[in-house]
């Protein structure tokens, strides 16, 4: 057969299923090969056989893969171990990139649907679930964007958690996954508004999909050299002792406390200009925050417990709310605080009634640029010198606008 331009494996084995799958594409084509094995503790002799098979299938040979891709977890450790550690000697060997795949971002990939979120639960034995949440792509060149990174949580705190986290997320449709219900039956019975459960049953991250999320992760060339890979673990003890259970503790690390958004306070002033000014060259003061507080400017704050770690600015116009600053302190950064931030900056206009937001941002701001297109924004003029930048004078402002369903309409 021709050779088609990517050839992506991709390796699974935090289960008692052990999983290969082959993504080749060329141009709009794609094929898929795959294969499997059920039995635990029979990984690390059936993974490369069925590399084989599937390479047979294909009519390739190992010189002629792209990269290699595996399910990093959370899971039980033994079984990240074999499908990491195989990943790591074939991309050695054959100098490839290794594509590590979030296994609950999988799970939320493996199904269709038009759901505006994805909550991914997965027994972690013990009473506990491994939890995870992510937002539907922008577009199919995209896999589903994170909200909340992989965690353990107590089974019983998962109703607890998802209200919570469906109050800043606002009254949209969640789709729950995993195999939580089936391994705790009163999670059958838990219901919130907007709450729709899969019926089927996903009892791991399929290699297919783990193959479909790396593929658009070495289109971003996000491959990572082989001593890099490794597991994600997010329970690093697994027993303890009678008096730390009388304590209360079954997990490490405990869940994270939910994060909460809330209207800035004027004893938040002071944290949330040390965020600006760790985060942007031109800091706005506590002064200019006072006055756009005052003057009735929408200020909201991300925290963590009693912790600032983020906040927004938002000034409402008759069609639009231009969002003038968004930013999330250093140490917090990559674990989808941004994004939540965003989302409910988008929430308020809806209720509002515009039918957009408006922002800037500097074209010299990659990630920033990168940010905004991936969730829905896209450019719709130039401010010529609109930021100062040093030396160099003045940069122009990309003006980027997201156009909105306003609350109400159908």
């Amino acid at each position: 057969m021709a050779d088609p331009h990517v050839h992506i494996l991709a390796l699974d084995s935090a289960t008692r299923v052990c999983e290969v799958a082959l993504l080749s594409v060329h141009g709009l084509q794609r094929q898929r090969y795959e294969r499997s094995h059920d039995g635990t503790g029979e990984h690390a002799e059936t993974v490369l056989p069925m590399v084989d098979d599937v390479l047979r299938q294909a009519d390739l040979e190992r010189e002629q893969l792209t990269a290699v891709a595996f399910g990093q977890g959370p899971g039980g450790f033994t079984g990240l171990r074999v499908a990491c550690g195989v990943a790591q000697g074939m991309a050695y060997a054959l100098g490839l990139p290794v594509l590590p795949v979030v296994s609950l971002q999988a799970m939320a990939h493996a199904i269709d649907g038009d759901e505006a979120i994805r909550v991914v639960a997965q027994d972690a034995r013990m009473g506990e679930l491994y939890v995870a949440a992510y937002a539907q792509p922008e577009s199919a060149a995209q896999g589903w964007q994170s909200l909340c990174e992989p965690m353990l949580i107590s089974a019983s705190d998962l109703p607890v958690w998802l209200a919570r986290q469906q109050q800043q997320w606002g009254a949209i449709d969640i789709r729950l996954l995993g195999n939580a219900s089936q391994a705790y039956p009163e999670l059958q019975l838990l219901q919130l508004p907007g709450l729709v459960k899969h019926a089927q049953v996903l009892e791991r991250a399929p290699a297919h999909a783990i193959a479909d999320l790396a593929y658009l992760a070495w289109l971003r060339s996000e491959g990572v050299s082989p001593a890099q890979a490794a597991p994600l673990y997010v329970r690093d003890k697994v027993a303890f002792t009678t008096a730390e259970r009388e304590q209360g503790q079954g997990g490490n690390p405990k869940a994270r406390p939910v994060f909460e958004i809330t209207r800035m306070q004027s004893s938040e002033l002071g944290a949330v200009a040390e965020i600006e000014k760790r985060t942007q060259a031109h800091p706005w003061t506590v002064a200019q925050f006072e006055e756009a507080v005052a003057a009735g400017y929408e200020a909201w704050v991300i925290r963590e417990a009693d912790q600032v770690l983020g906040f927004y600015l938002l000034m409402v116009a008759p069609d639009l709310v231009h969002l003038l600053l968004i930013s999330v302190r250093p140490e917090s950064q990559r674990r989808g605080l941004g994004h939540q931030l965003l989302r409910h900056c988008e929430a308020r206009a809806e209720q509002l009634g515009v039918e957009g937001v408006l922002l800037e941002v500097r074209p010299s701001n990659r990630n920033a640029l990168d940010f905004y297109a991936n969730r829905g924004f896209a450019q719709v003029g130039v401010r010529k010198g609109y930021y100062p930048n040093g030396p160099l004078g003045r940069e122009d402002a990309w003006v980027m606008k997201k156009t909105l369903k306003p609350a109400g309409d159908a």
